[in-house]
């Protein structure tokens, strides 16, 4: 049998276990610790390297991505009723945890260039909240999907018009960047993820990209229960278990020395799926759509048209999954869920369209060249199958 290809799985620097060992000999294996204080750390400086824009954020690191989105939505004060504008065409765990807070998801379609919330859509959108319901959405949830830059700059300029602030869902992001600024810092809030699917990995884990160090002290008094600081357990806000382990940090601190190597590694191979597809009549690979625009291509992705290969993204993905090479359809739009039947949404047809046409493909570190040219290769094998089969 082949070998399996996985999708995305994160491959260990061999410092991880350093970080790990230094956590035991010195019996800090609860909660918090030096190998938390230094993740946070390395991942401020990575951020925010050689960039004024981003001057004074800090980071909490968190117990996952989603926990990040939820404590930023409880610092923006997110509560009953309240309507946050949030991406359609994105994993149920952007928008999710509005719904923790009793607030409702107001869902806003994608633009074909990135992929991601159109900003024109969303400006019609709010604009007709504010007429239906006499007040302003309580604030905006943009997402950075499979890696590609959302065109931020412009989202939280209509925030910013609206004076309703961003949380930037950068989960699947970390390494891509935006006219040369990091994905995760344009808005108020930034989110990170380390499942052991992401660019890098804490066996799960996230972080939230906060404005300043007030806000950061925020989040982790949240994170940790928002125990008052009394001799005795007195609470006077609802907190959450959130916060992130010492031992898994340490997995995370020594990810980082291999993050730059992790991202070199899947733009070499989203190079090379566009050069080969480049030869494929009905198949567009999804590469950034300009020059402003560097995604880590945490995932490669690619649109098939089935009135000229012949081949639905189902037939393609089970052809694949045959060979053991794992793949997956582009996410199902949120105002598609069942979940989400009642919610309102403002739509342009783009994400159905991705939905019905669209493939993930394998991206992750332990994938190789000849990995990427089998794949293909097989893509191409099944089209002109297909095309044989009707003539």
């Amino acid at each position: 049998m082949m070998k399996r290809i996985h999708l995305c799985m994160c491959r260990m620097s061999g410092a991880e276990q350093k970080f790990i060992d230094e956590a035991f000999a010195e019996e800090w294996v609860v909660p918090l610790g030096p190998n938390v204080d230094g993740f946070e750390e390395d991942l401020k400086k990575y951020l925010t390297a050689g960039d004024p824009a981003s001057e004074g954020k800090e980071v909490a690191a968190l117990s996952a991505g989603t926990a990040a989105i939820h404590l930023a939505l409880v610092l923006l004060g997110v509560g009953k009723d309240d309507e946050v504008m949030c991406q359609s065409f994105t994993f149920a765990a952007s928008a999710n945890p509005v719904v923790y807070q009793g607030g409702r998801p107001v869902f806003v379609d994608s633009e074909p260039g990135s992929w991601n919330m159109d900003p024109a859509l969303l400006d019609s959108a709010i604009a007709d909240r504010v007429e239906k319901t006499g007040r302003k959405p309580k604030a905006i949830i943009a997402v950075h999907l499979y890696g590609m830059p959302a065109r931020i700059d412009e989202i939280c300029a209509i925030g910013e018009k609206w004076g309703i602030p961003v949380v930037e869902d950068a989960a699947e992001a970390l390494g891509s960047s935006y006219r040369g600024r990091k994905c995760g810092t344009y808005g108020h809030f930034g989110i990170l993820s380390f499942n052991g699917n992401k660019m890098i990995t804490t066996s799960g884990g996230g972080a939230l990209i906060c404005p300043d160090m007030e806000s950061k002290k925020r989040a982790v008094f949240f994170a940790t229960q928002a125990r008052e600081p009394f001799p005795y357990y007195q609470h006077e806000h609802i907190g959450f278990n959130y916060r992130l382990s010492n031992i898994s940090a340490g997995i995370g601190r020594g990810q980082m020395t291999v993050l730059d190597e992790h991202i070199d590694h899947h733009r070499r191979l989203a190079a090379l799926y566009q050069e080969l597809f480049a030869k494929v009549d009905g198949i567009t690979y999804h590469a950034n759509p300009s020059p402003e625009s560097e995604s880590n291509y945490w995932l490669s992705t690619i649109e098939i048209d089935p009135e000229i290969t012949g081949c639905t993204p189902e037939m393609v993905r089970q052809h694949l999954a045959n060979l053991n090479v794992e793949t997956r359809p582009l996410w199902k739009p949120m105002h598609l869920q069942p979940v989400y039947a009642d919610t309102p949404a403002y739509v342009n047809g783009v994400s159905e369209h991705l939905f019905g046409r669209g493939l993930c493909l394998p991206s992750g570190p332990w994938v190789t060249p000849e990995d990427v040219k089998m794949i293909v290769d097989e893509i191409t094998y099944l089209i002109s199958s297909q095309s044989a089969s009707l003539t």
